[in-house]
């Protein structure tokens, strides 16, 4: 096979891989900080998608231009969500949480199933058949476009963490509960706070991924499945390890399709899964 095809399908696979990452990531953010695990994280993420397709059917919006205001809106939905149904669940039993947002996830995809039917809905945009040439290299528009978008919300993500006043009190949560709750921090609102950052990464990555695939109500437990297998192979609470994971997701999938079978890029994903849990359990990025 010629070097150049198998060079586009690898920068094909990291560039969406970048997506993923982001996608993964706002799992991960949870995780990190408030210690649950979202289940319905893939639910989540396919009402943003539905929101892009509507707004682009309804209005004519480019899912780009909704970025700003999904982000905000499911802001405002994981804060409430936090807030309101999952915080009297911090302290109970991990198969309570487990039960909570399983319900939760199926309750979000019957709701789509009603709402919009079965059928699979999609965005062509303008540009959707662009391509930038480089050199050897035949690039899609859309798939840039959409990497460079994950990369800058990552990198916003990044800097609230570490540079705001408010995200620094959210790792203090992370590294000392006990110690974040004897100086005073209001640790329901922080922990509120951090699931509200970590579902507008859902809804970015959901906005990003209507322009690369279609969607469908029962999209969302195929994606929850995909952000937990990044985050393992990353390191799970590991905010660089979900970008890193999605990376890796990206490029093993576009590889198998290409020298495989399309269908067998899910096989090639838990096949590192079964590797990274048999010889580095605590993830590739991830101390001990």
């Amino acid at each position: 096979m010629p070097i150049d095809a198998i060079v586009n399908i690898v920068v094909s696979g990291l560039l969406t891989g970048l997506v993923y990452g982001l996608m993964a990531l706002g799992l991960s953010v949870i995780y990190g900080v408030v210690r649950i695990v979202n289940f319905a994280h893939g639910e989540l993420m396919t009402m943003a998608m539905y929101a892009a397709v509507f707004a682009f059917a309804l209005a004519g919006l480019d899912p780009l231009w909704m970025l700003f205001p999904v982000a905000l809106a499911f802001f405002g939905i994981g804060y409430v969500l936090q807030r309101g149904l999952i915080n009297p669940f911090i302290d109970r039993p991990e198969h309570s949480q487990f039960m909570l947002l399983l319900a939760l996830a199926l309750v979000l995809v019957n709701g789509l199933l009603v709402a919009f039917g079965p059928d699979a809905r999609n965005v062509q945009v303008d540009y959707a058949l662009d391509s930038y040439q480089i050199g050897p290299l035949l690039v899609d528009k859309v798939r840039v476009i959409c990497a460079v978008v994950a990369l800058a919300a990552c990198a916003v993500l990044f800097a609230i963490f570490r540079y705001t006043p408010f995200g620094k009190a959210i790792r203090a949560c992370a590294d000392n509960l006990l110690g974040a709750q004897v100086v005073g921090l209001n640790v329901r609102h922080l922990y509120a706070l951090t699931f509200g950052l970590g579902t507008a990464c859902v809804g970015v990555a959901g906005c990003l991924l209507t322009l690369l695939v279609d969607v469908t109500p029962t999209s969302g437990p195929a994606y929850t499945l995909l952000a937990f297998v990044i985050v393992i192979i990353g390191g799970l609470g590991s905010m660089a390890g979900a970008l890193a994971g999605g990376v890796l997701i990206g490029v093993s999938e576009s590889v198998a399709g290409l020298l495989i079978t399309p269908s067998a890029k899910s096989m090639l994903s838990f096949a590192l899964l079964i590797l990274v849990l048999a010889f580095r359990p605590q993830g590739l990025f991830k101390g001990k």
